[in-house]
């Protein structure tokens, strides 16, 4: 299983149709092969950060959905409203966190 974690920074003004566009593809993504979770996060200090964090079975997986019809329509809407350049990252867990509550 690999995380993919990708920050993006939006226009202040952009924010709420980035929210939009999320909410309208985010089941269709959790439910495209290979993806078994997906979580949008919001920088607690900067409205404008956002981080997607998704797991998925592995790189395979993740470059066949980086490679559908349904990333291209999303990402070509999505990059228009960004006000720095995204970053992602492919990771690999490595240790399981314990809840302490």
């Amino acid at each position: 299983m690999i995380i993919r974690l990708v920050k993006m920074t939006f226009a202040e003004n952009e924010v709420d149709e980035f929210k939009r566009l999320f909410e309208l593809v985010k089941d269709q993504i959790v439910e495209f092969d290979g993806c078994s979770a997906l979580d949008l996060l919001q920088d607690k200090n900067d409205k404008r950060i956002f981080f997607t964090y998704s797991k998925w079975d592995d790189e395979a997986s993740l470059e066949k959905y980086r490679n559908s019809t349904l990333f291209t329509n999303t990402w070509a809407k999505v990059k228009l409203l960004f006000v720095d350049s995204p970053n992602a990252w492919t990771t690999k867990n490595i240790s399981t966190s314990i809840d302490t509550v």
